[in-house]
């Protein structure tokens, strides 16, 4: 087997924003070469997929300002300082859609921009849903609805969800359903 690790050098911070920073490293290649990977840290993330008694699925609405329209998503944010996963993921269910979960179920990690980010979404199921009141944060807008799978397989075909991490999220969901788990 070919060895293809890269071993860092050293670190440069090229930008620093309030969330987001871009770090220039410069990597010793396995062939012995030097070369130079820019990419952008993250502090990880934690996705819901919501399941009512009845088996609508919970989404959000909300626009999202890098491609100046609306998305439908599942709701999801990043994990805070300290906190663990499914705490976010309770967290964000509550603050985006106003429910809280009595049984939620960790399904997968995905790795959604592997290209340019160490970003880490853990997807998670959460079952047995009672509503209270939606916590958005002070910035934040967001439409909440209940759909179908057969409705949400439509909007995904018709171009209607793009979202990678929500288009995931759904396909697990279905074999969920197929499987009984």
């Amino acid at each position: 087997m070919k060895k293809l690790t890269e071993k860092k050098i050293k670190s440069d911070l090229v930008y620093q924003g309030s969330f987001l920073k871009v770090l220039r490293d410069e990597v010793e290649l396995p062939n012995g070469k030097k070369g130079l990977r820019e990419y952008i840290p993250h502090p990880g993330a934690a996705m819901v997929v919501p399941i009512t008694d009845e088996g609508h699925l919970v989404m959000i609405r909300q626009f999202r300002y890098p491609l100046g329209k609306e998305f439908i998503e599942f709701p999801a944010g990043k994990i805070d300082s300290g906190e663990e996963a499914i705490q976010t993921a309770r967290r964000e269910l509550l603050e985006e859609t106003g429910y809280t979960a009595k049984d939620m179920k960790h399904l997968t990690s995905i790795h959604p921009v592997i290209g340019y980010s160490n970003e880490v979404i853990e997807i998670f199921v959460a079952n047995h849903l009672s509503l209270s009141e939606q916590r958005l944060d002070e910035e934040e807008f967001i439409d909440v609805f209940e759909v179908s799978l057969s409705e949400v397989v439509n909007l995904m075909r018709h171009g209607k969800i793009t979202d990678v991490k929500t288009m995931i999220g759904i396909f697990w969901y279905q074999q969920i359903l197929l499987s009984g788990w």
